[in-house]
């Protein structure tokens, strides 16, 4: 019914009793699936009025693949860095051409809080995760910019920069976010995809690295 666009955003469903009948399933049926559906973002259940269906943006139905990045593990977290490396450069070089000089503002704040002394590591943390997002949100996709959030992790990032941080590398973090917002200032695609590269690439060979030595470390 919702796909055929009988069932739009926003409306509400025919009660279960009469979903049942007319689809020939039992209640217990029906009710698992409208509770299904409402897990994915498709419906929404409003206490006393029933049950409606979601106003179908994407940000409701990739909300359950926001976990990805959060709670992958190791080899996962690298595949799903090397799906980044395809997708938020491509992100960047559309937002270089598409985003208003109100989004460019707001994208140069998230940097100056990374650039600047932040009150907190988790700060830091939060600007950049903020930055990528304000990126690609620019692009004015927003399929495109529930998935690259679904490929962020909050945990991860924070492990980011603790590894560099650690390492001393902090600074070649900060200036690949520097190169990225000049090209978008610069309104440049091509320079602003091979900045937003660089950086993905480098925090998936970090990861390399890193999970190459816990193996040494471990004897496998």
């Amino acid at each position: 019914m919702i796909a055929s666009g009988e069932a739009g955003p926003g409306q509400r469903l025919p009660t279960e009793r009469d979903l049942a009948a007319r689809l020939g399933v039992s209640r217990g049926s029906m009710r698992e699936a409208i509770r299904s559906l409402t897990t994915l973002g498709v419906l929404e259940a409003r206490h006393g009025a029933g049950v409606y269906v979601t106003a179908l943006r994407p940000s409701d139905l990739l909300e359950t693949f926001s976990v990805l990045a959060e709670v992958s593990r190791d080899d996962t977290l690298l595949e799903v860095l090397q799906v980044r490396r395809m997708i938020e450069p491509a992100a960047t070089a559309l937002a270089a051409a598409r985003a208003s000089d109100a989004d460019l503002r707001r994208i140069g704040e998230l940097l100056d809080r990374i650039d600047g002394d932040p009150v907190s590591a988790a700060d830091t943390v939060s600007a950049d995760l903020g930055f990528h997002q304000a990126i690609v949100a620019s692009t004015g996709n927003a399929t495109l910019a529930a998935v690259n959030e679904g490929l962020s992790s909050r945990t991860f990032n924070a492990r980011v920069w603790a590894g560099h941080r650690e390492a001393g590398f902090t600074g070649e973090l900060r200036e690949d976010h520097r190169r990225i917002h000049e090209a978008l200032l610069a309104r440049d695609p091509d320079a602003a995809r091979a900045a937003a590269t660089v950086h993905v690439m480098r925090v998936e060979r970090w990861l390399a690295a890193e999970l190459a030595g816990r193996g040494r470390a471990s004897g496998d």
